[in-house]
């Protein structure tokens, strides 16, 4: 299994490319997490106490992208601020199967998680336990596949942060994520594992020790 590559490392933080394929956290015995993998990591530089990690935010099991863990209390509580006031900004890549209402533009919706089956779903306003849930895309490319469908490259600004918000609010516009076996049709009934393209491609956040921007792009 590919172990995700560490592109930023000090005392505070650890920034890595996770892979797609690895979960977050998992209970899963004997299955690899990133949380666990960098704890590894972290223990690997010596100390006799075991090593401090907080996860900050999360990408699902089968997206791939940048992510940022805490090193220590006060740095996760710092980024945790940010989190929650929105001062993370977040964008990803995605390969959608048809085209979007529009070549760009903001996606409002409320959604609600059903926690049995582990997916979400848009909802009324007044539905019990809604959230909202808002970005905003960009066309980026449109394509043809082999069978003549069309595929769309979209840029995703998330502004906030819900349980499989991009993968749900896509498919509710009707161009549900490539690869998506949750809540694309053409991928539901397919054997086996593919990874969903879907990538955050960029990250960027005030450092939590010296109030510095950071940021980090993918190709």
């Amino acid at each position: 299994m590919e172990h995700p590559a560490i592109l930023y490392e000090d005392k505070d933080i650890i920034v890595c490319d996770k892979p797609a394929g690895i979960p977050v956290q998992t209970r899963r015995f004997g299955q690899p997490d990133m949380e666990s993998i960098l704890k590894n990591h972290l223990a690997s530089s010596g100390g006799s106490k075991p090593p401090y990690l907080a996860v900050i935010h999360r990408l699902d099991q089968p997206v791939s992208g940048l992510m940022v863990f805490a090193k220590n209390p006060k740095a996760a509580a710092a980024l945790n601020r940010q989190l929650i006031g929105n001062y993370f900004c977040k964008d990803y890549r995605a390969v959608c199967c048809g085209t979007l209402p529009s070549p760009g533009g903001t996606l409002i919706d409320y959604l609600v998680k059903d926690g049995r089956s582990n997916t979400s779903r848009v909802c009324s306003k007044d539905t019990p336990q809604a959230r909202r849930a808002e970005l905003s895309y960009e066309t980026v490319a449109t394509a043809k596949d082999a069978d003549g469908n069309t595929l769309t490259t979209v840029h995703v600004h998330l502004k906030t942060g819900r349980h499989h918000q991009i993968r749900v609010q896509m498919a509710h516009a009707g161009a549900p994520l490539w690869g998506d076996n949750k809540y694309n049709p053409e991928f539901i009934q397919k054997p086996g594992y593919e990874p969903i393209s879907l990538r955050a491609f960029h990250l960027s956040f005030l450092h939590p020790g010296t109030g510095k921007p950071m940021n980090f792009t993918l190709e």
